[in-house]
C-alpha cells in the first residue's frame, strides 16, 4: 500500500489574509472556496506546484491556544523552494514585507538550509532547500 498526506489543514481567524500570504509568496493557487451556511465555517483548498494541498478554514468562536515555539503538536509548515538563493530571497522579501524571522537563513545541524518565520497568525513556516 502506498500512502501519502491528502492535505494538512490549518485553522485561521482571518481565511482571506491567509490565503493572500499562501498565493503571494509560496505559489499556491486556490479554490473558489466553500461555505457552509448552517455552521458558518468556510474554508479554500490551497495546491501547490507539486500537488501538494493545504486546507485553511475559519469558523465563528475559535479557541486560541499558546503559539509557544516549544510545545506539543504541529510546529511549522516545511516549503521546500529548490535552492539556497530561493531561500535568500524569500526570507529577506518577507522580512522587508514585516514578518519576523526567527532564524537563519542557516544550515542546521543536520544538514538543512532554512530559515524560519513567523506568519499566518503566529504559526511558523519554514523555508528550505
Amino acid at each position: 500500500m502506498i500512502m501519502k498526506i491528502e492535505h494538512i489543514a490549518l485553522y485561521v481567524r482571518d481565511l482571506e489574509d491567509a490565503r493572500d500570504f499562501f498565493v503571494k509568496y509560496l505559489g499556491a493557487s486556490s479554490n473558489s472556496g466553500y461555505h457552509n451556511k448552517t455552521t458558518d465555517f468556510r474554508s479554500y483548498f490551497l495546491t501547490f506546484d507539486d500537488g501538494a494541498r493545504l486546507e485553511i478554514m475559519t469558523r465563528p468562536q475559535l479557541e486560541s491556544s499558546a503559539n509557544d515555539i516549544a510545545r506539543t503538536g504541529f510546529i511549522h509548515v516545511a516549503f521546500s523552494l529548490g535552492s539556497r538563493e530561493k531561500v535568500d530571497e524569500l526570507t529577506a522579501r518577507l522580512k522587508t514585507d514585516g514578518y519576523e524571522v526567527l532564524s537563519g537563513p542557516r544550515t542546521t545541524g543536520d544538514g538543512y538550509y532554512e530559515s524560519c518565520i513567523v506568519a499566518i497568525e503566529g504559526n511558523q513556516i519554514e523555508l528550505t532547500v
